[in-house]
C-alpha cells in the first residue's frame, strides 16, 4: 500500500516503515505528526485519486531527528569583470518513519472521487443536441451567414456571443 501525501508543499510516495527527509517541521523529536492531505491512495486491490484530495484518508508518521542537509555551494561569478560570490547554506531538514496509512471506507463521498461517466448517457445527451442547431459550434463567419439570412442589421460588427444571442432569440 502506498499514498502520495503533500508535506509542506512538496508531494512525496510514501509507504509504510518508509524513513523519509523532509523540510524541518515545528514539532518535537520523537512527536506523532499526521498530514491529512493524501493526493493518491493504492492497496493494489482499489485506487482512489482524490480531486484535489481524498477525503477521510490520513498519514501517520513520527518525527526520528531533526538535521542539517548536505552544503549547497552557490558561487556567482561575471566574466571579464573580477566579479565572483562564493556563498553556501546547509537546509534544515527533518527526518520522519511513516508509521501507517489509514483509509475510512465509510466516507460520504464514496463515488465523488472517482467520476465515471457512462456511453449511454452520452449518446442520450448527443442525441438531444443533434435536435437543436448548436451555434457555439459555428465559427464566426458561419453565424455571420445564418445572421445574413435572417436579415439582422449589425451582424459585421457583434462578437460571436452576441451573434449566437441574436440568433436563437430569433428562433
Amino acid at each position: 500500500m502506498f499514498a502520495v501525501v503533500e508535506i509542506l508543499g512538496q508531494q512525496f510516495k510514501v509507504e509504510k516503515n518508509q524513513k523519509l527527509l523532509v523540510n524541518r517541521l515545528n514539532e518535537k523529536e520523537g512527536s506523532k505528526i499526521s498530514f491529512d492531505n493524501v493526493l493518491l491512495i493504492d492497496n493494489g486491490k482499489e485506487f482512489s485519486l482524490g480531486t484535489p484530495k481524498v477525503e477521510g484518508c490520513f498519514v501517520e508518521a513520527k518525527i526520528i531527528k531533526h538535521l542539517k542537509g548536505d552544503k549547497v555551494i552557490v558561487f556567482k561569478k561575471k566574466r571579464r569583470k573580477g566579479y565572483r560570490v562564493k556563498n553556501g547554506h546547509k537546509q534544515y531538514l527533518s527526518e520522519i518513519l511513516i508509521e501507517s496509512i489509514f483509509k475510512n471506507n465509510n466516507s460520504s463521498n464514496k463515488g465523488k472521487d472517482k467520476k465515471v461517466v457512462s456511453a449511454k448517457n452520452n449518446s442520450k445527451e448527443l442525441k438531444v443536441d443533434k435536435s437543436k442547431p448548436d451555434l457555439k459550434s459555428k465559427t464566426l463567419s458561419e453565424l455571420k451567414g445564418i445572421a445574413k439570412n435572417k436579415k439582422i442589421s449589425g451582424y459585421s460588427s457583434m462578437k460571436k456571443d452576441d451573434l449566437i444571442k441574436k440568433i436563437s432569440s430569433l428562433n
